[in-house]
């Protein structure tokens, strides 16, 4: 499955067996392209994708949409271990498994969320005590998912150094630039804290390689 199936599905809904409008399947790829490009680091890039499909869907007036585009970008800067707000959403424009991932990127996850949540997420969602949340971070198959929960355990402080090692495994093996170079500075922060030079210098190695672009 592809890290934002479940997100891009509501805006293909009621499409099976004839074409989407070209607004649908437009604001769809751009979501897409918008993830990727804002993941690999091409800030720019992403933007433009970004505000792309957010024109797509307002060609529609649907609140709706509006309120799933935010959840997309607030999810995708999570991953990215970028915490700001999540300014554009609204929860009385969302569906139930729309405010259910809302309130689980906010960390105030409610009794029956899990049932609400994409699968990959429902364990992790019915999780309460820390090592629980990090076992269930770890067996998460979708690489997204799996960064994204990895990411609100390092926000609410409970990341454990297997998850923490993971999730930037994960980001290394999708080449997905920003999240690499984000949990490579945590564990090179940790290591210099711990005293091991050792760890320190491979980690700033390969920081300098993840942030030197190649251009051909």
């Amino acid at each position: 499955m592809k890290p934002l199936t479940w997100l891009i599905l509501p805006l293909l809904a009621a499409c099976a067996g004839t074409p989407p409008p070209d607004w649908k399947a437009n604001a769809a790829r751009q979501l897409e392209h918008y993830q990727k490009q804002w993941l690999m680091g091409e800030t720019r890039l992403a933007e433009t994708s970004l505000a792309k499909a957010r024109n797509e869907i307002a060609r529609t007036g649907r609140l709706d949409l509006a309120a799933h585009a935010e959840l997309v970008r607030c999810a995708t800067h999570t991953a990215g271990l970028d915490f700001g707000p999540c300014g554009g959403y609204r929860a009385e424009d969302a569906t139930p498994g729309e405010a259910a991932y809302a309130r689980l990127l906010a960390g105030t996850t409610q009794q029956g969320d899990d049932r609400l949540l994409p699968e990959h997420y429902a364990g992790f969602a019915r999780a309460r005590h820390a090592e629980e949340r990090n076992r269930a971070a770890q067996a998460i198959a979708d690489p997204f998912a799996r960064l994204l929960a990895s990411a609100l355990l390092f926000k609410a402080g409970d990341i454990a150094p297997q998850t923490l090692g993971l999730a930037s495994r994960t980001a290394s093996e999708q080449g997905w630039r920003r999240p690499l170079l984000a949990w490579l500075h945590i564990q090179a922060k940790r290591a210099e804290t711990a005293g091991d030079n050792a760890a320190l210098e491979t980690l700033r190695r390969q920081i300098e390689l993840a942030s030197t672009p190649h251009r051909q």
